[in-house]
């Protein structure tokens, strides 16, 4: 039974959690909460060190277990988010094997990380929300479970050069869309915060922001190449989401519409 928790919980009862869950936490908040070396992403830090941010612990990222387990949390999350602060996510941290640190890239992860959400897609219990495009190649697709779309980004133990992609345990966040209501590209503390993240990007990565990062809602922009983000500037040729659904269709698994 998956169970959706807050920092201040989490810091209270820390020691009663699994050894694994302790670990992934506390790494989260040294990186996120490091004042010398600050996190570029502004919302996210603001968002835990203010309790906005709310935390699930899974199963293997491979396993049914985890995949069932991500969607009870979506669907405890959804209703709630917005009575939970102005910098809201959904942070879930999977157990990560040893197996899956030694062997896996981070294309594998990359692989794995659209497996997951297609996965979850097969679990929605909703329609995908009429205004949101359900083809990745429209400028108004975003990932949507229980009629609420977010922003979905993913960190991996694989990740070596673009270090606010990388975290100890394989990690995806989901960020209501909702959060963006105000930070957008028409409004000047939207672009005011896009040149603050970009510039703190680039200090904390050591190179430049990936090419794909741009705005939600542009004609030009596909939100798809901004949820897993590799350690170079390359991106997949077509949306592996559209080919892990199409996939998992050809094997008999029906999505809803």
């Amino acid at each position: 039974m998956a169970v959706l928790r807050t920092k201040d919980w989490i810091e209270e009862q820390v020691s009663t959690l699994p050894e694994w869950e302790q670990n992934a936490f506390l790494e989260f908040r040294n990186m996120i909460a490091d004042a010398e070396h600050t996190y570029p992403c502004v919302p996210g830090r603001q968002g835990f060190l203010s309790n906005n941010l709310r935390f699930g612990f899974v199963q293997d990222p491979r396993s049914d277990e985890a995949i069932e387990q991500v969607a009870q949390l979506l669907k405890m999350y959804g209703p709630e988010s917005r009575n939970t602060g102005k910098y809201a996510s959904l942070v879930v941290f999977f157990q990560t094997s040893k197996e899956l640190h030694a062997q896996y890239t981070v294309e594998d992860y990359e692989r794995l990380f659209w497996s997951v959400l297609s996965r979850i897609t097969e679990k929605d219990p909703k329609a995908w929300p009429e205004h949101i495009s359900q083809d990745p190649q429209h400028h108004t697709w975003e990932f949507c479970f229980d009629g609420q779309p977010y922003f979905t980004f993913c960190s991996t133990p694989a990740h070596k050069i673009r270090k606010s992609r990388h975290f100890t345990h394989f990690l995806i966040a989901f960020q209501p869309r909702w959060v963006f209501e105000n930070m957008n590209d028409s409004t000047p503390f939207g672009r005011n915060m896009k040149k603050l993240i970009r510039h703190k990007l680039h200090d904390y990565d050591g190179i430049p922001a990936h090419p794909s990062l741009n705005w939600y809602g542009q004609e030009d922009n596909y939100e798809w190449k901004q949820y897993f983000l590799r350690d170079d500037d390359s991106v997949p040729s077509k949306c592996p989401f559209t080919f892990m659904k199409n996939k998992f269709k050809a094997l008999g698994i029906r999505f809803h519409k």
